[in-house]
């Protein structure tokens, strides 16, 4: 069994390197085992296909350094918070085991962002219940629930409870959103314009990155939302920190 320190959910393809992707480098980069899973391969995109968008995925792992990346197959655009897929992503957290869960913006401009955030949010907390059964080849599973689960910002302005710096992982968060060169910005594209195909939205994810970084003093953050109180063990953490 692969346990992973680091289980990142994403509605679709691009979510997670758009959302946390500088977060989850700087784990990489202090050794932990980080993995993703997609929920859909993002099929009513207006740009690219569903066989593109998973060589794009494949791409940015590598160039993140994960230890997995799966897709479930949900319907883009229709997917429930319903039985069937809550029991897929409690066979995929209690097969994963991570300590810390990353997944979509509580709400959002896409309605697939917010349905998302509830169903894994909804999914980690069933996966801690014993008497819930689940197999995995034929194994029976054990009960496991994360310690967090985060939720990253996406397109709307929400206020975070905390931030991340990630001005060292920047290019390479960048970097990583590029791969997924069907949706965002090609000058050589035949395709329709959308909403993230321009440079203004990669100027927009710099940007944001910018302001958040800004407001602890460093260059570049990410944000997350935690519906769990975070607590600390001495205020040395506080002191040390220089942002």
């Amino acid at each position: 069994m692969l346990k992973l320190d680091i289980l990142a959910f994403g509605a679709h393809p691009d979510d997670v390197e758009l959302g946390c992707a500088g977060t989850l480098l700087s784990a990489i980069s202090e050794g932990k085992k980080v993995g993703v899973v997609d929920l859909t391969k993002g099929e009513l995109g207006t740009r690219g296909t569903t066989s593109q968008r998973l060589k794009e995925s494949q791409l940015a792992s590598e160039v993140m350094g994960l230890s997995i990346r799966e897709n479930l197959g949900m319907q883009d655009g229709f997917f429930k918070n319903n039985n069937e897929n809550q029991f897929l992503i409690i066979e995929t957290i209690r097969r994963f085991q991570p300590s810390i869960i990353f997944c979509n913006a509580p709400e959002d401009r896409h309605p697939d962002h917010g349905r998302a955030a509830k169903l894994v949010e909804d999914a980690a907390f069933l996966s801690g219940l014993s008497k819930l059964k689940t197999t995995h080849n034929g194994v029976e599973q054990q009960a496991w629930r994360p310690t967090q689960v985060f939720h990253y910002i996406q397109s709307r302005n929400l206020v975070p409870n905390f931030v991340v710096d990630i001005s060292a992982f920047m290019d390479k968060k960048m970097e990583a959103i590029l791969t997924h060169s069907s949706q965002f910005y090609d000058p050589n594209s035949m395709e329709p314009e959308t909403f993230i195909s321009g440079t203004a939205f990669l100027e927009f994810v710099k940007g944001r990155a910018k302001e958040l970084g800004q407001q602890i003093g460093v260059q570049y953050a990410e944000g997350f939302i935690t519906k769990k109180l975070l607590g600390i063990g001495s205020l040395d953490a506080i002191i040390q920190n220089k942002t």
